[in-house]
């Protein structure tokens, strides 16, 4: 019989954990200061000296990029405030209800909410089991990897810790495939234009994280042929989001936009199934100053297809991956 003094302990439940790579927490300068100093703070995001690289970052970066991005995420930015956050709780909200029996959560690797403080608030709930799903398809070191140190850092802090699952990456998963091929070919039927081309843009990563053994170019290519394959025509691939001097994933998206015109290309349509969501990188990056790269190349027609986001596809997909990795910890059906 438990004492009448004996601090109450919830337990029983099962919890999932969305997690996704972060947002600031304003359109604004300081708020975006804050957050590119926790992202380029990583060493799993930048993988330089920190001798060598805090100088760079404090002395050059944060004075100077901050302004800009804000810029950049002024013209994204919703009434229901950050894209990527907004979604990111559409998409849990949909999966909670989806499987009621499971309490289902989101946090951003950096800004808020914050991987620690959600789990915290799923312990306290009574989740004594958890599914950590980083919602990156393709594995990266850069995403994946440092999403997962976070998880384990608050855990090594925690007295009572849960017992801990990770999704795997699901880039070449069937379910993930036909979510992406249903997606794209209902977005590409309800275009005004036929395409010529339809280009796929996937973040990109220094090519030394290639030579260094990191599967994620791999794993790109790869969701590309499947995605080819199942919609039935050829697609091309690119990577963005360059940044610094070293060379990067090639060929490079902005590049390749402003090529197609001459080589008459002048209809495409750009998807980035990198993406679980959409956010900056594509709303701003692809949806404004891609479109303007290739329209003052001499390009026609461009559409961005929205990521799978909490679409019906996407939902769906995600509770066959997250009841897949919960066999067991939940009553058979």
């Amino acid at each position: 019989m438990k004492p009448a003094d004996h601090p109450e302990v919830r337990a029983g439940r099962v919890g999932v954990l969305l997690i996704n790579l972060g947002t600031p927490d304003a359109p604004e300068e300081r708020a975006v200061r804050r957050y590119l100093a926790e992202f380029l703070s990583d060493r799993r995001v930048v993988e330089i000296n920190p001798i060598a690289w805090k100088p760079i970052l404090h002395g050059i970066i944060l004075r100077t990029r901050p302004k800009k991005s804000a810029e950049a995420y002024n013209q994204v930015w919703t009434n229901e405030g950050s894209p990527l956050r907004a979604i990111a709780h559409r998409q849990s909200e949909a999966l909670r209800k989806r499987m009621p029996q499971v309490s289902v959560h989101y946090a951003m690797r950096y800004g808020h909410p914050g991987i620690a403080a959600a789990l915290e608030v799923m312990v306290r709930e009574g989740c004594d089991r958890i599914l950590v799903a980083p919602l990156y398809p393709q594995y990266c070191a850069a995403t994946t990897a440092t999403a997962i140190d976070a998880v384990f850092g608050a855990l090594a802090r925690m007295r009572r810790q849960p017992a801990l699952r990770t999704l795997p990456p699901y880039y070449d998963d069937p379910i993930h495939i036909e979510a992406l091929r249903s997606n794209v070919e209902r977005q590409l039927k309800s275009l005004r234009f036929k395409p010529d081309r339809l280009l796929l843009s996937f973040h990109g990563m220094p090519q030394r994280t290639l030579d260094l053994g990191d599967p994620y170019h791999c794993h790109c290519r790869k969701t590309a042929r499947l995605l080819g394959e199942a919609l039935g025509r050829e697609v091309d691939v690119a990577f963005q989001s360059r940044f610094g001097r070293a060379k990067w994933l090639e060929p490079a998206t902005d590049a390749t936009l402003a090529a197609y015109p001459q080589q008459g290309v002048k209809r495409i349509a750009i998807a980035a199934p990198g993406f679980s969501a959409d956010c900056i990188e594509t709303l701003e990056e692809l949806g404004i100053r891609g479109r303007k790269t290739f329209t003052e190349a001499g390009g026609d027609k461009f559409a961005l297809l929205d990521c799978l986001n909490d679409s019906r596809e996407s939902i769906a997909m995600l509770e066959g991956l997250v009841s897949r990795e919960l066999a067991g910890w939940l009553p058979q059906q």
